[in-house]
């Protein structure tokens, strides 16, 4: 009897990366494939004060180590939140797998369950991401902002002693991690577009370990690759960087055509540029439809938002 697959999986220590690691080691036995999961420790769970951006330039900073160890072969398997994992390509590694995405968008958390258009003027509202300050402050420049860390658990306590007036958090880690009924409000997309591939796991291999990628391979979902891709695209032609205050959202609808919405917004929030395309649903199609959309927003002036983003 031939000896079963193992593959060693490596992982943030944090609930929601934990939950994650979790739900693929699960999928994986499915198949008769033995899992060790090896927790990792990445420079941005050491460095918990301050913006995410100021740590070694913000890129990688908690998938670094992670794809370290994969290309030393200390683990087999890495599992990136998606919207954390750069888009450059790190030569010897592959993305095999992008799961079945979760939902996308974000959520408003409030101490007095206010919805956000009735928060009291100048609430404050606590958020690590440059994203969500700019598309916040252009719907309400009159809120205040400030930055929060921590994993969700801690971000809640900050907001239950008063810290904050409300939070904005992802959907899905609310959803992996059983919190739901801590959300005030569902925040539409047409006032905030998620970041590039949240939601999503990418499922990442060493290129050369074919029955490591194939047997990985087997929890890809094709949908969602595209759909993450398109928005992976588009933020690569337009050299933001996954910190920057960039909104993507890449879907399939009921038409059959892969859909992609973009947005880039000063810091302030006082500008906001928009696209939006479809194409054809394939892998092809959706590597184009990225391309595509960047070029637009880059004719309108993204560049220079880019530019000012980097330089707070």
């Amino acid at each position: 009897m031939a000896d079963l697959l193992k593959i060693r999986i490596g992982t943030r220590a944090s609930p929601l990366a934990r939950w994650q690691a979790d739900w693929v080691a699960a999928e994986l036995r499915r198949y008769a494939v033995e899992v060790e999961l090896v927790s990792i420790n990445t420079r941005g769970d050491q460095q918990q004060a301050g913006p995410i951006g100021e740590i070694g330039g913000g890129q990688g900073v908690f998938t670094k180590e992670i794809q370290r160890a994969l290309l030393d072969g200390r683990i087999d398997l890495a599992v990136h939140s998606l919207k954390d994992l750069p888009t450059d390509v790190v030569p010897g590694l592959v993305l095999a797998a992008v799961p079945p995405r979760e939902s996308c968008g974000d959520v408003l958390v409030s101490r007095e369950q206010i919805p956000f258009a009735q928060l009291p003027l100048h609430s404050l509202i606590g958020t690590g991401s440059l994203r969500r300050r700019a598309h916040l402050l252009h719907a309400r420049p009159d809120l205040q902002l400030a930055d929060v860390r921590g994993n969700v658990d801690t971000r809640l306590r900050k907001l239950a002693d008063g810290s904050y007036d409300a939070l904005v958090l992802a959907e899905a880690g609310l959803k992996r991690l059983l919190l739901t009924a801590a959300i005030t409000e569902v925040l539409p997309k047409s006032l905030l577009l998620p970041a590039v591939g949240q939601g999503a796991l990418g499922l990442e291999t060493r290129e050369d370990e074919p029955a490591i990628r194939a047997a990985v391979g087997r929890l890809d979902h094709e949908a969602s690759r595209q759909a993450v891709l398109a928005e992976r695209a588009m933020l690569a032609a337009l050299r933001g960087g996954c910190l920057a205050p960039i909104g993507a959202y890449g879907r399939i609808e009921a038409d059959g055509e892969l859909h992609l919405s973009g947005n880039v917004l000063s810091p302030d929030g006082r500008q906001r540029l928009s696209a939006e395309r479809s194409g054809p649903a394939s892998l092809a199609g959706a590597l184009k439809l990225g391309n595509l959309l960047a070029q637009e927003l880059l004719v309108q002036g993204a560049a220079e938002l880019i530019d000012a983003s980097r330089a707070k």
